[in-house]
């Protein structure tokens, strides 16, 4: 048990550590090949930051957990809207003015519908992982058209402000790119492998720890991202990586997991925690736009209570294991 404990701290701990080496190498080195600044947040960052989520999920389902997968995912989309998005607007309430992010918000929300409703017969079989790949290929085509399409956007100039001072040679950040994947890899398959022995341990389902402890330890990254954004001032990358990690946890994590082992679904994550990840998506497609504001806007209030509702669902998954 204790060793489990140390693996599940250990391998969090590398895990942040390299995904934060991993999205800098890759960005820099997409930076001297001349991406796009807005190409590169979009994209590359985007990965880089849902690269933990990737992993884990993908380990654990190739290992027969996929509980843990379809929980990471789904805990993570939690996590990063009620618990990272509020947390960022108490410190800095959040101004969205990116025309590319207020296109993707309603994109979203279609993504975690189509998700629900392959969710409805009780399992995610190969195909609808595919159909869930195919969708985050098409989107990223789709991302990538806008980004060539708009590059005056105000979330562009922000990524172009944040290259130029994150900027390193090609040869550093080639080395810290390889670096920064090879402990991600190493790093998540310690995180699974002390995750399910204290589930064993405990007699909780691969579900509840992936929605637990996983979730809130892959979507770290999103947090300091978002935080260090909000306080500079760039307040499209804060949302943008939010938005950015739930189509990637809803599509490419859960796409990738389903392909590798199909999953079945527990009762409690249609009656439970899907329910809770729409609700939390509508409120910030809402909170988004600001249809009666003028412009889109999470102010310290709406951000309390986007914690308030994290508090309240963890507390209810904490009770039901009683």
């Amino acid at each position: 048990m204790i060793s489990a404990s140390l693996a599940v701290l250990c391998g969090l701990i590398l895990l942040l550590w390299s995904a934060d080496r991993f999205v800098e190498g890759a960005a820099s080195v997409a930076r001297h090949f001349g991406v796009p600044a807005l190409l590169i947040g979009l994209v590359i960052v985007g990965f880089g930051t849902s690269a933990p989520e990737i992993l884990v999920s993908a380990l654990a389902s190739s290992q027969g957990n996929p509980g843990i997968a379809l929980g990471n995912a789904y805990g993570s989309n939690i996590t990063n809207i009620a618990l990272v998005l509020g947390i960022t607007a108490l410190i800095s309430p959040i101004a969205v003015q990116s025309d590319i992010l207020k296109k993707e918000l309603p994109v979203l929300l279609a993504v975690t519908l189509i998700a629900a409703w392959q969710l409805l017969d009780g399992d995610i079989s190969r195909i609808d992982g595919l159909v869930l790949l195919g969708l985050f290929a098409a989107l990223m085509g789709w991302s990538i058209w806008q980004g060539t399409r708009a590059p005056e956007d105000n979330m562009g100039a922000e990524f172009e402000q944040e290259l130029v001072q994150r900027a390193m040679p090609p040869l550093r950040a080639t080395i810290w790119l390889v670096i920064g994947l090879a402990v991600l890899i190493a790093s998540s398959r310690l995180l699974v492998w002390g995750a399910v022995e204290i589930a064993q341990s405990f007699g909780v389902s691969d579900l509840v720890i992936g929605l637990t402890v996983i979730a809130i330890g892959t979507s770290l990254p999103e947090l300091a991202s978002s935080l260090i954004a909000a306080r500079k001032g760039e307040h499209d990358i804060a949302l943008g990586s939010i938005v950015g990690s739930n189509m990637f946890n809803t599509l490419a994590v859960v796409g990738i997991a389903a392909t590798i082992h199909p999953m079945t679904v527990e009762p409690a994550v249609l009656s439970r925690d899907l329910p809770v990840m729409a609700a939390l998506t509508i409120s910030l497609f809402v909170l988004g736009h600001g249809w009666r504001r003028g412009q889109g806007r999470i102010n310290r209030i709406e951000g309390g209570l986007l914690v308030t509702a994290y508090i309240a669902y963890t507390a209810y998954l904490i009770t039901s294991l009683m």
